[in-house]
């Protein structure tokens, strides 16, 4: 009996280890995706990137005043152009936001190119949201 018992401890341990893993590799194929990323106005418009450059912002080169945005979203392809609203669904930080910068491995200051790509970013991104969740990493 001590045998029987050994055996069905073994299959229940190897099966739960199969779920697991399957489930993890489920996860993964969600988790990780590219993200395109756009200076815009607060209507989705895109803008010339120079606008979300904090480090050459000044009320005399620009007018003042804020409402760019850095909009991404997996659904976001490269090749947008200057005056065309971006794709609905995606979401949105402010320029000078160094933190979400970071977080989608952006630089945190600085320019970033209209039609950027990132590859890898972590979460679900597109939600419609006006945060930041996820995490970037090198890409381009």
């Amino acid at each position: 009996m001590n045998r029987r018992m050994s055996s069905r401890s073994v299959s229940l341990t190897s099966t739960f280890l199969l779920l697991a893993a399957g489930g993890a590799a489920a996860c993964d194929n969600d988790r990780y995706h590219d993200e395109g990323f756009y200076c815009a106005d607060e209507n989705g418009v895109i803008v010339d990137e120079d606008y979300c450059d904090d480090t050459h912002r000044s009320g005399a080169y620009y007018g003042g005043g804020g409402g760019y945005y850095i909009y991404h979203s997996p659904s976001y392809r490269s090749g947008y152009r200057v005056g065309e609203k971006l794709p609905s669904g995606g979401s949105r930080f402010a320029y000078n936001d160094s933190a979400s910068r970071s977080t989608y491995g952006l630089p945190s200051t600085g320019r970033v190119g209209n039609g950027t790509v990132k590859t890898g970013v972590v979460g679900k991104g597109g939600s419609g949201s006006k945060g930041s969740s996820g995490h970037g990493s090198s890409g381009g």
